[in-house]
């Protein structure tokens, strides 16, 4: 008796930590914003772009300097992080495939949190389109509209080339759905919890149609304005499924036929730093609250975008503009403040590593990995690539060093990053580069599941691939 009250003693200590951490379990704020490229300051993209508040979102944690989706669409991106499961696993691979058929047992972030004692809300966009579920939230507020330009700005030449629109607003932030989404973080940030808060804030520019405030367009006097680098024959050394994907006779050459290049990228970068002041607002309120010290800070775009660059407008390829995202993360007690890692990480890795942070377990059906010994040290070893993924058995495998991408067909390109960053040189038909193709096929998928049902109110099923 006497060695079972000893042991009891001496575990005391241990159940009071134990209770101490679940009372200290940090909340989560969780920011994504739409078809945010690397165009922004903290990772050097575009000379000139104002994100201050990125900036300082930089200078609290991590920036992940190589980060990259799971693919480079809204829907399947969004789908794969929130529920933890890759394309090739559920068979979402496109924008109209609704991802809740697909994965009828999948839990998203959200739900799984709030299993675990967390009470979980959000505003703006998260998932795709209609395919939001609520349910799946403590209290979700739907992405609403945004103003209408003049019918002066919408009939302007100089404000669209086909389906890339763009055009000034003149109205104030306010009337704006990204300021609504942004004062429903703040509002929540400024309430007191009895429990531990995920707050995903849905931030929908730099997402088309560009029509921002007046005051972001100004920003960027059209003559200052600078085309991406594209030279010459681009596409000569890419597999015509590499060229199918640019489609250069679709947007591009609109864009070139209407002298509308500086007006759409001038547009973009008004877009970018309307978000960025958003975002600046909600990391206002966080910094001013009772808050500030125990929580997470996550922020990530769901893919890139490009704007001109092989020939290509918009996301949905897989070369290096459409793939590479924004990612931060600062921990309280783990980051070192203002730090890079330049560790190859996909965003499969946000589900994984929040579970670890927040002390609640892991779902078996998530397929990342958590990146906490990068939070913990951004030097650390770590030998995974990313992989991205665009259309059944379609995919890029960014290591360190090189950009692999092999299309259903097989044909193939390759990148050495060291010295091509722009991508601009296909290594892949060199016999000098066999090995290095063959590293990077390892870690293609062994199995593509069959394409997940299209929506049939959002495609033409007759004009889509059956399923294989």
């Amino acid at each position: 008796m006497k060695r079972l009250y000893s042991l009891i003693l001496a575990m005391i200590p241990f159940l009071s930590l134990s209770e101490s951490f679940a009372a200290e379990k940090m909340n989560v704020l969780f920011i994504a914003v739409d078809d945010l490229n690397d165009w922004i300051s903290p990772l050097g993209g575009y000379e000139g772009i104002k994100t201050p508040n990125l900036e300082r979102l930089a200078q609290r944690g991590v920036t992940f300097t190589k980060a990259y989706c799971a693919a480079p669409a809204c829907n399947p991106s969004r789908a794969a992080l929130m529920t933890g499961i890759r394309p090739w696993n559920s068979g979402v691979y496109l924008n109209p495939q609704p991802w809740r058929p697909a994965m009828p047992d999948a839990v998203l972030l959200p739900k799984h949190l709030s299993q675990h004692g967390y009470h979980s809300v959000g505003a703006g966009k998260i998932m795709h389109g209609s395919y939001d579920e609520p349910e799946s939230w403590d209290h979700y507020l739907k992405k609403g509209g945004d103003p209408k330009p003049t019918k002066k700005v919408a009939s302007d030449p100089h404000s669209r080339a086909g389906s890339i629109i763009w055009g000034v607003l003149d109205v104030e932030d306010e009337a704006m759905n990204d300021y609504k989404t942004a004062t429903y973080a703040i509002d929540y940030i400024n309430d007191s919890h009895e429990k531990p808060f995920f707050l995903a804030c849905g931030i929908y520019r730099p997402h088309m149609p560009w029509q921002v405030p007046r005051k972001y367009y100004d920003m960027y006097p059209l003559e200052s304005i600078n085309r991406p680098y594209v030279p010459d024959g681009d596409l000569k050394d890419i597999p015509a499924a590499g060229v199918k994907m640019a489609k250069p006779k679709g947007d591009h050459a609109k864009i070139l036929a209407t002298d509308n290049w500086e007006y759409a990228v001038q547009a973009y970068l008004a877009s970018i730093t309307f978000a960025d002041a958003q975002i600046g607002r909600v990391l206002d309120a966080l910094e001013a609250s009772e808050f500030k010290d125990n929580t997470i800070v996550v922020l990530w775009g769901d893919h890139g975008w490009h704007l001109g660059e092989k020939e290509h407008w918009r996301k949905f390829a897989l070369w290096e503009e459409a793939t590479r995202v924004p990612f931060f993360m600062s921990v309280p007690g783990m980051t070192k403040a203002g730090t890079t890692c330049e560790a190859t990480v996909d965003l499969m890795s946000v589900y994984p590593t929040l579970c670890e942070l927040c002390a609640v377990p892991q779902p078996e059906q998530v397929d990342g990995v958590s990146i906490a010994p990068l939070l913990k040290d951004p030097k650390a070893k770590w030998k995974q690539p990313a992989i991205t993924t665009h259309g059944r058995k379609n995919h890029a495998v960014r290591s360190d060093q090189y950009r692999y991408i092999q299309y259903e067909d097989g044909s193939e390109e390759l990148y050495d990053h060291e010295v091509d960053p722009g991508e601009f040189n296909n290594l892949a038909g060199e016999a000098s580069m066999k090995s290095t193709l063959e590293e990077h096929k390892k870690w293609l998928p062994k199995k593509n599941v069959p394409n997940a049902e299209f929506d049939k109110q959002k495609v033409n099923p007759k004009k889509v691939k059956p399923k294989s």
